[in-house]
């Protein structure tokens, strides 16, 4: 009998693998780590209350033990989702409100950070488990925070398909990202995770220059207060002229023609503005005062556009152009990409530029 016990011993020794196993591995070297985090915690929150260790200091090593605490919890989550243990209720969640309240929940810590963090939320709903949900938006902030500290956070609803867009921008003072961070990082899997097996959420990461973008588009959207919605161009506009009052408008142009007609046709609608010859000079205007959205001579397109639009991406989230074309009749509203631009001929300024102007500004509203 004992000879035999020993030979099935053997044989299941033979047998094993770490492929069959790691889910076990991990969990227990999670669980190790967030126990000894738990400790280390209350240890320092001990030395605090003996007076041994300032509050600055305390606040300092308390975020940097939560990050190592969150790498133990993002391991098991990875885990559990991917052997699918977590049980999922889908049902209605506002991610405006959602996103606002991790933000609040972490003001604490992008002060400690130094983050600057600038949000533009819409009201979205979106068909996904709650928790789920609250988790992959954490999570998302998890992974962009050590990259930079500016961070942008949005939530609108996309152009086409029409899905709630959830969209978080890191950058770092005009500082390129390291080529060696390491971006697919635990935080990073976790994500993909989530993204599988959360419910339609389709996600996107981007390195565009001095900064990141990561999106994610929920394809279960159920209901979007979207600001272009709510206006019809051909009504009575008195309202939207109210609305739109205290925007500001830069127009470049070294044609004086293009920038006094330019100038009349915003006065008409109640918008105040300001004209510049060349990127030099409206580089200067910006830093006096940030406009709203800028009228644009077309003559002026090009690389060194290009550069001064990639700066101004730097300051704000999202920012509206209107070019003034050649072509004296043409009138283009801004399509679905991008960088896409409204169009107005040089000689349809006084009749189509406030209606452009209009429905621009109304889309970042």
């Amino acid at each position: 009998m004992p000879t035999q016990q020993n030979k099935t011993s053997t044989s299941d020794a033979d047998n094993w693998t770490l492929d069959q196993h790691w889910p076990e591995l991990v969990s227990g070297f999670s669980e190790q780590v967030t126990e000894s985090i738990s400790f280390l915690q209350h240890q320092l929150d001990q030395l605090v209350q003996k007076g041994k260790l300032g509050r600055n200091e305390h606040r300092s090593l308390t975020v940097t033990a939560e990050r190592l605490k969150l790498a133990g919890v993002s391991a098991q989550q990875v885990v559990r989702f991917y052997s699918g243990k977590i049980r999922q209720s889908h049902e209605k969640v506002n991610m405006a409100d959602l996103v606002e309240g991790v933000l609040q929940d972490r003001k604490r810590e992008l002060a400690i950070l130094g983050i600057a963090l600038r949000r533009k939320l819409k009201p979205i709903e979106v068909l996904i488990d709650p928790t789920v949900a609250h988790t992959f938006v954490n999570t998302l902030l998890d992974w962009a925070l050590p990259y930079g500290d500016r961070v942008d956070v949005r939530i609108d609803l996309n152009d086409w398909p029409q899905h709630a867009r959830f969209m978080v921008r890191v950058s770092n003072d005009g500082t390129p990202p390291s080529s060696d961070h390491n971006y697919d990082n635990l935080s990073w899997m976790l994500l993909r995770q989530i993204a599988q097996t959360g419910g339609g959420i389709e996600l996107k990461r981007e390195i565009k220059g001095d900064f990141m973008v990561v999106t994610a588009m929920f394809q279960r959207t159920v209901q979007a207060v979207d600001g272009i919605s709510a206006i019809d161009l051909g009504d009575d506009q008195s309202s939207m002229f109210k609305s739109l009052a205290g925007n500001y408008v830069l127009t470049i142009s070294p044609s004086l023609q293009i920038r006094s007609d330019v100038r009349e046709a915003l006065r008409e609608i109640g918008i105040t503005s300001d004209s510049v010859m060349d990127f030099e000079q409206a580089r200067d205007a910006i830093h006096s005062r940030m406009p709203n959205l800028i009228v644009l001579d077309a003559e002026l397109k090009g690389d060194a556009f290009n550069r001064f639009r990639d700066e101004l991406l730097k300051e704000v989230f999202e920012f509206p152009f209107v070019e003034i074309s050649p072509d004296d009749s043409s009138f283009d509203m801004s399509g679905f990409g991008e960088f896409s631009m409204a169009k107005v001929g040089r000689g349809n300024i006084r009749e189509a530029l406030g209606t452009a102007v209009m429905f621009e500004l109304a889309k970042v509203m």
